[in-house]
């Protein structure tokens, strides 16, 4: 339904994941009888759980981790662990700048170049010990790296920038053409993000595995405030699963739909995946994890941007472990553990057996859904509050 902002402009309604809930259905069914694993090109995996790009979130260690739990922690190939050897040191060094300082602080910390030795040492790091690596480059720069990448045993490859499009237009002739690019890649792709119909449809027909879809939702991006961009997740989500829809339609080829930023509970992954998506990245809720780089700090890709920043360095209370938090036990009753879990149990509690018959869940208008019924939670500040 679109809505007039004045006589020269309209807009359609848009909602997040607080605007909406899930509807039980008339079955229920064990927890232990739901399967919510996916496929991602020729790779099968347990989680439908990607752990962000973000250096305050996955480093080789927490993506070897991650790997064997079942999910993917995605490396960003042009971040800290790639411009320096003692990437401790400088995770140290974001971690103590003053919040009036950081932003300038990390400019000059990533000014640093990206040395490829790095690349190919972080990625074989994370293949010795057993697991899938996946890694993360800039359309700017993945044509500078992939191959060094590839050669080290990169086994899937992130293309990804706050927007991404298949129909890029350069003055300078040095645009990326995903569709030639993409198609001569021997490991799937992922790109994005996206957050719009016609846009989504576009990068599925680039021939990628996926599209990561989520524009400025993310808690430590700035994107929606510095450039007025974005969709809110909900929609968003579910625009490009009608795209995928499409593109089956015209192709015979599923591609999966990961959306990318704004959960922070399962609740929220539930809802995901209930509007159309495969499975979710996560940043902040993983940033939390004792193990994770950042230090008790997360902060996005670009938020060290060198000319327009466009995210901020935010704390994060760590209190629990990676597992904790990825597939419990939970320890806690706000729904910041056992994210995993939850979404099984809320597959489980509408009698979905797969995500695949999940993304046909019904979801209402819900816009108080988080505060009915809940007044001591928010006066005590406890569980929903």
């Amino acid at each position: 339904m679109e809505v007039e902002i004045g006589r020269g402009k309209k807009a359609r309604q848009a909602y997040g994941f607080d605007d909406i809930a899930i509807v039980p259905s008339r079955r229920t069914r064990d927890p232990q009888d739901v399967d919510i694993g996916w496929k991602l090109g020729p790779h099968l995996l347990e989680l439908p759980l990607l752990a962000s790009a973000m250096d305050g979130v996955v480093s080789p260690r927490v993506a070897i981790e991650l790997g064997k739990l079942g999910g993917l922690g995605v490396l960003n190939l042009e971040g800290i662990f790639t411009r320096y050897e003692d990437a401790d040191g400088q995770l140290g060094k974001i971690a103590k700048l003053p919040k009036e300082r950081a932003t300038a602080g990390m400019q000059k910390i990533y000014a640093e170049p990206v040395k490829p030795e790095l690349i190919a040492k972080r990625i074989r790091e994370i293949k010795e010990a057993g697991v899938m690596a996946a890694g993360s480059l800039t359309p700017q720069k993945v044509r500078d790296y992939y191959e060094v990448a590839l050669d080290a045993g990169l086994d899937i490859l992130v293309i990804q920038g706050t927007v991404v499009s298949a129909e890029h237009v350069s003055s300078n002739g040095q645009a990326l053409n995903l569709k030639e690019f993409i198609a001569s890649l021997p490991v799937p792709a992922i790109v994005g993000g996206c957050a719009s119909y016609q846009t989504a449809l576009h990068l599925m027909r680039t021939g990628a595995e996926a599209v990561l879809v989520g524009v400025g939702p993310g808690q430590a991006c700035t994107t929606r405030g510095v450039l007025g961009v974005g969709v809110p997740q909900a929609t968003a989500i579910s625009d490009a699963a009608a795209a995928r829809v499409q593109h089956l339609l015209e192709t015979g080829k599923y591609v999966n739909v990961i959306a990318d930023g704004g959960m922070r509970t399962g609740g929220d992954i539930a809802k995901a995946v209930a509007c159309g998506a495969d499975a979710v990245m996560v940043g902040s809720p993983l940033a939390g994890a004792k193990d994770a780089p950042g230090r008790g700090f997360h902060w996005g890709m670009a938020t060290f941007h060198p000319t327009l920043p466009r995210g901020a360095r935010v704390a994060v209370e760590q209190n629990a472990t990676l597992e904790e938090i990825v597939i419990g036990p939970a320890r806690e009753n706000d729904g910041t553990l056992n994210l995993m879990g939850a979404l099984r149990t809320s597959m489980a509690t509408c009698g979905y057996e797969s995500i695949h018959d999940f993304q046909k869940a019904e979801v209402m208008l819900a816009p108080s859904i988080k505060t009915e019924g809940k007044s001591l939670q928010q006066a005590q500040k406890v569980g929903m509050g």
